[in-house]
Order: structure tokens, then C-alpha cells, then sequence
């Protein structure tokens, strides 16, 4: 059989190498030590972890949450037993939100998708909104008020408050602030105004430790005011991105994420795409789709702007802001990279949008944005909105109040959620701060670490149990609304607000009816206020573009004080990157167990961070994979250990945040490594003067890079656009094999519904959203770090990262990897019970009253796809687990090989709608839980015969392919070659 004409794609180093180690890992039908069933991991250690993972066991001290559960005597018309409702609501996100749509069953909601109608999510979700409803029944949320780490009741806090408040009214607030998270909300909004007018002395922040700060900042300085931009990537041909992860870590990803894949969609009838520019210091999801990466230092990113803003002036766009400024010393590749790109947005014009990531300053926004205005493209591949009912975060504003409590001018602070003593920069020293202040009063969902500095802590709700509404990206209105009660009492912020300000207790719903009726001024309110609960949102509420006009002589001022000499980091003066967590972010998912457990699209690591570094900077200071080094940085320092990243940038590393909490719950607690210890007010994202020394311990890291490999077969297909126009196929024909013929009669597959996938991976961009969206459908349990080590994660779908080409700056690509559902299938062949069998319809099934766990399956599936319950997962499950679980999918235990069913329980549902309904199951009104989160859409599913299917239509397509398919099993999931789009000048070069 001959691999004919496929790249070399690696998954790490070792396997590059062909190391001793990778060779006794790969040749093992089980990853090492599973087939071992000795657990040397405590019982005691493994349902501590399991109990925020919806595992949870009796601990001490976990009780079942205390609510009131009242029988149904007259069922309520529109609840019927075992039939699921949706609700619509969303999910607040920093400066946005996420619209959604939530399952219920009777009563308590099990399962989070995308609202279609909403700007943000256009029903689709990212990992994030998935695993959020892990959270909402997260047995360490806060359950009671506390005092002074006693247990109190809020009558308790009332009495307290209503004595404080009048002191505060006397003093106009002078001893009074509010330390909020940041929040675009109409009724926060409102709430804020009121608290100003009856305090007008007191202090007000906003702080997150990541936010969209500098972009505010950079409008503000490019056009004299604060514009959010909102960006349309469908309607770009060319795309440079200046440290931008807009895929995955940047606001309003899901957007993005889908409009970047609809403008790289192709077909024999539509044979164009986008092109896609990077320039980044450390691989991010959005780095791994592009057609070219730039390695660059992140301080030399501002470099690069100024290089390209000079080259299209020289190739006469209007950009009058640039005379005078003088070129940057940019090395040969970087000048011949700015010089090809400069050309591409030249011919785009309007069709072409430059972004600039969150983590660069201000000055390279407003430069950006100058950019754009003179490409005109503003109003097509980008808008600029005025935001409304916006709290940004403001650093500044937070600095101010750490002034005003050293000089002790506070004497009440009111901490309205986040997770401040955690995550704020550490040269501010807010723990000590808050030792100075009288009364703290914390409302949070945990007894975190801001909660144990507090005089006064009270719980807060999950957006699950609450009402509220924020805004999404381009100001459209959204409600929050509740699907269940709260379970352990607490209250919103909103409702914390009413009461600090008003003294008097109002419930939630009322106070964000008063903020919508002024909204939903004029007639009809009942009517329309209906339609926004209906909907989740108000419909054409979003901002209407601004008309910019660009400040040219401050831009040019603000480019002559950049240093004409941008010095590069050095081994001795290494460059620290404070990177977005894909999985915990800023580190509020910390006690979320799916998260933590997915892989990192780029390191694939999980339970951990680590310092990323790139090969030649590791081999410089002479450490590998998990050597402990010490990062010194402005006199403090940090022990964490290394992680080896090709295409990192040399000299520059990174530490992504979120990680070592000390308060975060028995999942979060002490998991990696604190980087905020080393953050700073003034660089809270890169900066140099990084020294780095070997410590000559070893830390052990979980990862799942190897887990799966299938012995350099080419899995993953790849190929050019211009490839692709000389010859549609290339895919189809990178492997050279016999005429299959099997051992066995052909089934005919021929009748029926006929399922099948397919998946293109020209629009996947690896963000893992699908994983955590199956997750929560199957009831598919975490098995932590320990077990995770011996390749025994029990993700029914992994995405597969794979380099390749050069080492030092290699290219990157992802591949979902599900069961493949073979007609002719290997498993199915072996088990001895015929616990795998194969149905009408072309499913590959598990009987698991069947299986004895011999595990033959998994040893003679070429793609590594079934996963083996080694312990008992649901044995000890508390009773609380049933308001999170699926009741529709069965519960495993262990000895059972469980796997992807292409969500047969949502097969089953639409079946029956249709048989009630007297017709067919339509195509579209059936999704896979994988289809339906990916904010990519590139998962398609549906009938395989059925000629006008959207599936079919894929596996008609000329890139259509079969992974492993040489082996003739016949898979019913297909891949869509993955193609790229490079510019011929750079390719050359």
C-alpha cells in the first residue's frame, strides 16, 4: 500500500525524533499502565475530584443542596414527563454576552446551546457556554452568608447594612466604594447611576484581568471616542491579525468563528477563499488557521504595524499620519512578510480588515484602526458601535482605589463578583489593601479567595438562577432569565445593588422589568416584554454603526514616541507573555472539571499550565518537557515547569493564567501554576526582563498529544488552493491501495434513513467546543490528571493537533476525531458477546447490558476511538447528579466500553416527532450535540441517501475522504481536505 503525495505531519517532538520513549508508547495497543487496574490513586482523592465533575461522592461535609421540592398535584399543561423544554436566556461575558438556549426537564436545566437568533452565538457555542451548566450544580458554590467566617443569615446582613447605609448616606459615600466586575447591562447601568447619585463621593471600579481595555483605549485615542469594533470576517478576502486569537480567546469569538469559516467554504462551484495573516509570539488556535504565521516577540508586533502602515503609504494608500515616522529595524523575512501583505490588502481595499488582539496597547489599536479607516473597509469587514450601559474595565480606576484604601479614606468596600485578591496585578498588593479596610462585603459564588478576606460574605446565583441583561458585542439587548430556582439561596448582583443603594429588598425580576419598561416604552409592554422573554433578545436593539473620523496628528504623535529601535529579547533578557487560558480563562473556570480536563488545542495538555517555550530557547537554557525552572521578574519569582511548543517564538514564553488558585473548590485547588504572581499593573501582557534558572526538579504534565497515534498513516489531508484548482481530488488520491473487496457479503445499505458525517476541515478550527459539548450530552464523566497520564480520558470525540514542516516554525492543523461508525466494522468482529453490533440505519451501537470489558474493540479499532470505564465513575454518584445528567442517555459504570453513538437519543427524538407528525425526518431538524456547538460549523450530519441532503452534498464533494479508508471498513464519517491558501510571493521566499 503506498501513502503517495501527503505531507509529513508530526504530533510532538518526540515522535519527530523517533525517541525511545515514543516508540514504546506507539507500538502499545494501550498507552502505558492501562491495562494496569491497580489504583494507587485514593478513593478519598478520586471523589473529591469527581464531586465538581457531577461525580459527586458523600464527603464530609457535602450535603444535597437545600431547596424546597414541591410535588406536581396538577401537572402544570406544558410540562410533560420525559419531553424536554427550551428556554431561551444568555450567558453575561465580561463587556458582552452569549445568547442561549437551554433544556429543561421538568425543571431543571441539563444541557446549554446556542440562541439562533441571538448575534453572538447564531446557535452555535464555544466551550465556555457548554460547560457552564457543570458550574450552575457545582457542589463548592458559596451556600451560606457568612460573617467573619461564621455562618449568618441575610436578615443578618439586612440589619447590618440598613445601620451602615445611613452613615454612608450622611457622608455622600465619602468612606464608601464598589469594586465591580465589568459589564455591559441595562440594568446594572441603571443601577450604577442610582448608586452614584445617592453616594456621589463614593469610588467606583470595574476590573477584570481580561478584558478589552486597550482596544477602548486605542479608539478613544484614534477618533477622541470609546467604539467597541465588531467585525464581519465573512466579508474579507484578506485578514492580518496582530496578536489577535479571535477564534477562541478574543470577544465574540463565536461570530467570528463563524464568519472566518463561511469566507473559507469552497466547493467546485465557489473556488476562492480568504486569506489569513498572522503575526503572533505563541501558537493560538487562530495562528493554527492561518496561511501564514510570523514568529514575533510580542513587543516587536508594534514593530510590524508600524512596518506595514509605512509600506501601504509607500504603495500610496492615504496615510498621511506616517510621515516623518521612521521604519523599524524588522529582520529580512519579517520586511518581505509586511511587503507581500501590504500588496494582498492593497488589490482587497474594502474587502480586506487588519485586527489587533486584546494584549497590545492602545497605541497599535488606534493605529489599526487608522489602517482601516484608510483601507475602507469600516462599515463593510469592520463596524465600530458606541458602546451602551458599559462598565469597562479600568485598570486606572483600580489603582485609584487601592490609593484611596492605603490612605484610608475606605471604610466600606462592596466586591460585587470576580475574583480581585486572586487576579489583580500584584504590585497593587490589594490582599494587604483590604486588611486596612473596616467592612468588606463580598458577594461571590464561592468562599474564594476574595471571600476569606472578607467581613462579609453572601452568595451569589449562577445566570442560570437569575434574572438580569447585558448587551452582546454590537449592543443588541438580551434578558437573562432563570430555568431554576437558586439552589443555595443567593442573590444577583443586580439585586445586591438595589438593596446597598435603596436599603429596601426587591426581587430580581422586578428590577429588570423596570429597566425594560423604559426600553419597551410606549404601548403594549406585556405583549413585548412576552416577545424578549420568548426570544432572549430585542429584536433590532443592536447599536447602529459610528461614523469615524480619524484623529491623524495624535496618531502621528503617538508613532513618534515609539523607539525607532525595537530590541529583541534574549536569552539573558527574556520576553513573559500572559497568555488567555482556552480553558480556564482568566480563572474563573478553575473548578469546572470538563475544562480542566480538556486538552489545550495547541500543547494538548491538561490539569496544568506550564512556561511554553520554542525548542531553541529550551535547548539554550539546557531544559526539556516538565524540568521545574525558577522565572524571576521584577524581583518576584515563580517555580513552574517547562513545555516545549514548536512555533513558539525564541526568547519569548509564555504562562497562561487561570491557574493555581488556592480557593477555587476540591476540582480547582492547586491545580498549576499561579501566574498572576508575576503580573503587573503596567505590563499586564508581555514584557522583557525575564530571567529563567533551572531548579533540577521534574514536575509530571498530563498530555494527550500521543494518545491515538496511528503510525505515521496520513490522516490528516492537506493540500493548497492552487493545488486544489489543478486537481479536486488530491485528496482522494494520496493513497494508492488495491480494490477492496471483503472477506464478508456486502450488507446493502440502501433503505431507510441511512446516518452518516462529515466534517471539513477547512472550517474546523480545533477549539475543542465540540468536545465539551458531547461531554454534557452523553453524561460522559472527567478521570483526572492521574488517569488522564495513562490515556484514559473518556472524551468520546478528541481533536487531533498535528505539525508540520520546519521545527522552529512548523504549520499546525486539527482533526475531530469521533467513532467512525465503519459499515465493515473491526470492532464488531471481535467481541465475544456482540455487545457492538451494527443496526439498520448504519450505527455502529453498544449494547452495554452486554459488554464484559475485554476490550478486544478497542485493540482491533484502527482509530482509537472507544473509551473503557477502568473504575466505577457512577457507584457512588449523590442523588443531587440527577439534576445534571442526561435523562435521556444511560449512565455507565464500570468494565463498560462506551464511545460516539452520533447521538442516538437525538436520532430517537426526531423520529418520533416525525412518525407523530406523519413524515419524514426533514434534513437540518437533526443535530449531533458536536454539530450543533461548533461555532465553526464544519460538522455535518444527516441521511446519506438522501440525494438533496447537506451531508451528502459533502461526501459528494471532490475533497471528500475516508480516514483510514484503505482498510476497508468502510467508515460512515468522511473528512472535507483541509486547504490553504498561501501567498506565491511568501511561499517562494
Amino acid at each position: 500500500m503506498n501513502h503517495s503525495g501527503g505531507q509529513k505531519h508530526w504530533r510532538s517532538l518526540e515522535q519527530l525524533a523517533d525517541t525511545a520513549e515514543f516508540r514504546q508508547f506507539l507500538h502499545r495497543e494501550f498507552p502505558q499502565g492501562a491495562s494496569e487496574m491497580d489504583n494507587s490513586w485514593s478513593r478519598r482523592n478520586f471523589l473529591a475530584l469527581m464531586g465538581a465533575s457531577l461525580a459527586l461522592a458523600g464527603l464530609t461535609g457535602c450535603r444535597r443542596p437545600e431547596e424546597k421540592i414541591v410535588p406536581y398535584v396538577q401537572a402544570p399543561e406544558e410540562v410533560i414527563p420525559g419531553i424536554a423544554q427550551r428556554y431561551a436566556t444568555s450567558m453575561p461575558f465580561g463587556a458582552g454576552a452569549y445568547g442561549l438556549v437551554v433544556e429543561s426537564h421538568e425543571g431543571r436545566p441539563t444541557k446549554i446551546e446556542g440562541n439562533p437568533l441571538h448575534p453572538s452565538s447564531r446557535g452555535a457555542s464555544n466551550a465556555f457556554m457548554q460547560a457552564a451548566i457543570l458550574d450552575l450544580y457545582d457542589p463548592d458554590r458559596s451556600r451560606h452568608v457568612l460573617h467573619k467566617g461564621h455562618q449568618k443569615s441575610w436578615d443578618d446582613f439586612v440589619t447590618f447594612w440598613r445601620e451602615q447605609r445611613s452613615s454612608h448616606v450622611d457622608d455622600r459615600g465619602a468612606s464608601l466604594a464598589v469594586l465591580c466586575e465589568p459589564f455591559s447591562s441595562p440594568t446594572m447601568a441603571r443601577l450604577k447611576r442610582e448608586f452614584l447619585n445617592t453616594f456621589p463621593n463614593s469610588l467606583w471600579a470595574a476590573y477584570a484581568p481580561v478584558t478589552d481595555e486597550s482596544i477602548f483605549d486605542g479608539t478613544k485615542l484614534a477618533t477622541g471616542e470609546l467604539l467597541s469594533p465588531v467585525y464581519h470576517f465573512d466579508q474579507a478576502d484578506i485578514i492580518v491579525s496582530l496578536d489577535a486569537d479571535f477564534l477562541l480567546t478574543e470577544s465574540d469569538n463565536v461570530a467570528n468563528a463563524r464568519a472566518f469559516a463561511n469566507g473559507r467554504r469552497i466547493d467546485l462551484q465557489r473556488v476562492d477563499m480568504n486569506r489569513l495573516y498572522v503575526a503572533e509570539s505563541g501558537y493560538t488556535v487562530t495562528g493554527a488557521m492561518a496561511d501564514h504565521q510570523l514568529r514575533v516577540q510580542s513587543s516587536r508586533i508594534i514593530a510590524v504595524a508600524i512596518a506595514l502602515a509605512s509600506e501601504l503609504a509607500a504603495q500610496g494608500l492615504q496615510l498621511d499620519y506616517m510621515r516623518g515616522i521612521p521604519q523599524p529595524d524588522l529582520s529580512a523575512d519579517q520586511l518581505s512578510w509586511v511587503k507581500a501583505i501590504a500588496r494582498d490588502l492593497m488589490q482587497a481595499r474594502s474587502r480586506a480588515v487588519i485586527v489587533a488582539g486584546r494584549r497590545q496597547p492602545a497605541v497599535l489599536h488606534a493605529l489599526v484602526m487608522a489602517m482601516n479607516a484608510a483601507l475602507g473597509n469600516i462599515g463593510r469587514a469592520v463596524s465600530y458601535v458606541s458602546p451602551k450601559d458599559l462598565a469597562p474595565s479600568n485598570t486606572a480606576d483600580l489603582a485609584r482605589l487601592s490609593a484611596a484604601i492605603k490612605s484610608g479614606r475606605i471604610s466600606t468596600l462592596i466586591v460585587l463578583g470576580g475574583h480581585p485578591v486572586y487576579s489583580s496585578p500584584v504590585d497593587l498588593n490589594l490582599p494587604e489593601s483590604l486588611k486596612q479596610v473596616e467592612t468588606v462585603v463580598h458577594c461571590g459564588t464561592h468562599v474564594d479567595e476574595t471571600a476569606q478576606q472578607a467581613s462579609w460574605h453572601l452568595p451569589e446565583t449562577h445566570f442560570l438562577e437569575s434574572w438580569g441583561d447585558a448587551r452582546a458585542a454590537d449592543g443588541t439587548a438580551s434578558v437573562v432569565q432563570p430555568l431554576i430556582e437558586p439552589l443555595y439561596g443567593g442573590r444577583t448582583a443586580a439585586e445586591m445593588l438595589q438593596f446597598i443603594v435603596t436599603g429596601n429588598e426587591v426581587r430580581g425580576y422586578e428590577i429588570v422589568r423596570d429597566t425594560w419598561k423604559a426600553l419597551l416604552a410606549g404601548a403594549d409592554f406585556e405583549k413585548r416584554w412576552r416577545a424578549v422573554l420568548h426570544d432572549g433578545l430585542l429584536e433590532n436593539s443592536a447599536a447602529p454603526s459610528a461614523t469615524i473620523t480619524i484623529r491623524h496628528q495624535e496618531i502621528h504623535d503617538l508613532l513618534s514616541q515609539q523607539p525607532s529601535e525595537f530590541k529583541d529579547a534574549g536569552i539573558s533578557n527574556l520576553e513573559v507573555n500572559f497568555a488567555v487560558s482556552p480553558s480556564m480563562f482568566d480563572g474563573r473556570f478553575a473548578n469546572n472539571g470538563w475544562l480542566q480536563e480538556l486538552p489545550d488545542p495547541v500543547t494538548k495538555l491538561t490539569w496544568d499550565n506550564a512556561t511554553l517555550m520554542s525548542p531553541k530557547t529550551a535547548n539554550e537554557l539546557g531544559v526539556g518537557n516538565g524540568d521545574v525552572v525558577s522565572l524571576t521578574y521584577r524581583g518576584r519569582a515563580l517555580e513552574i515547569p517547562v513545555w516545549i511548543v514548536p512555533g513558539q517564538a525564541d526568547y519569548s514564553v509564555s504562562l497562561e493564567l487561570g491557574y493555581g488558585r488556592s480557593f477555587a473548590g476540591q476540582v480547582g485547588n492547586g491545580v498549576g501554576f499561579n501566574a498572576y504572581a508575576l503580573r503587573t499593573s503596567d505590563a499586564p501582557y508581555f514584557d522583557s526582563g525575564l530571567a529563567i534558572s533551572r531548579t533540577g526538579r521534574t514536575y509530571e504534565l498530563a498530555t494527550t498529544q500521543e494518545h491515538g497515534s496511528m503510525e505515521g498513516r496520513p490522516l490528516i489531508r492537506e493540500g493548497t488552493l492552487d493545488e486544489y484548482r489543478k486537481n479536486p481530488r488530491f485528496a482522494q488520491e494520496m493513497v494508492e491501495h488495491p480494490p477492496l473487496v471483503s472477506l464478508w457479503k456486502d450488507r446493502a445499505y440502501n433503505e431507510g434513513y441511512q446516518w452518516g458525517m462529515a466534517i471539513d476541515l477547512n472550517a474546523c478550527i480545533g477549539c475543542g467546543a465540540c468536545t465539551i459539548a458531547c461531554q454534557s450530552e452523553n453524561n460522559i464523566p472527567i478521570v483526572g490528571k492521574t488517569q488522564v497520564r495513562k490515556g484514559r480520558e473518556m472524551h468520546w470525540i478528541r481533536v487531533d493537533r498535528y505539525f508540520e514542516g520546519d521545527v522552529d516554525n512548523p504549520r499546525m492543523a486539527h482533526q475531530p476525531v469521533p467513532c467512525q461508525h465503519c459499515e465493515n466494522a473491526p470492532c464488531e468482529q471481535v467481541c465475544p458477546v456482540a455487545a457492538t453490533v451494527h443496526d439498520k440505519e448504519g450505527l455502529n451501537t453498544m449494547v452495554y447490558n452486554r459488554c464484559i470489558g475485554t476490550r478486544y474493540c478497542s485493540n482491533n479499532c484502527p482509530y482509537k476511538v472507544r473509551r473503557f470505564n477502568f473504575f466505577n465513575y457512577t457507584k457512588d454518584y449523590h442523588e443531587t447528579i440527577a439534576m445534571a445528567q442526561n435523562p435521556d442517555v444511560t449512565v455507565r459504570s464500570r468494565g463498560v466500553m462506551e464511545k460516539c453513538t452520533y447521538c442516538v437519543q437525538r436520532i430517537n427524538e426526531a423520529r418520533r416527532t416525525a412518525k407523530r407528525e406523519d413524515r419524514q425526518i426533514t434534513d437540518g431538524e437533526l443535530l449531533t450535540a458536536c454539530q450543533q456547538a461548533c461555532p465553526a460549523q464544519a460538522i455535518t450530519f444527516g441521511n446519506i441517501i438522501a440525494p438533496d441532503s447537506q451531508v451528502a452534498k459533502a461526501k459528494a464533494d471532490s475533497r471528500n475522504y475516508h480516514l483510514l479508508g484503505e482498510l476497508n471498513v468502510r467508515p460512515r464519517t468522511s473528512y472535507l481536505a483541509r486547504l490553504r491558501n498561501p501567498n506565491s510571493e511568501l511561499s517562494e521566499a
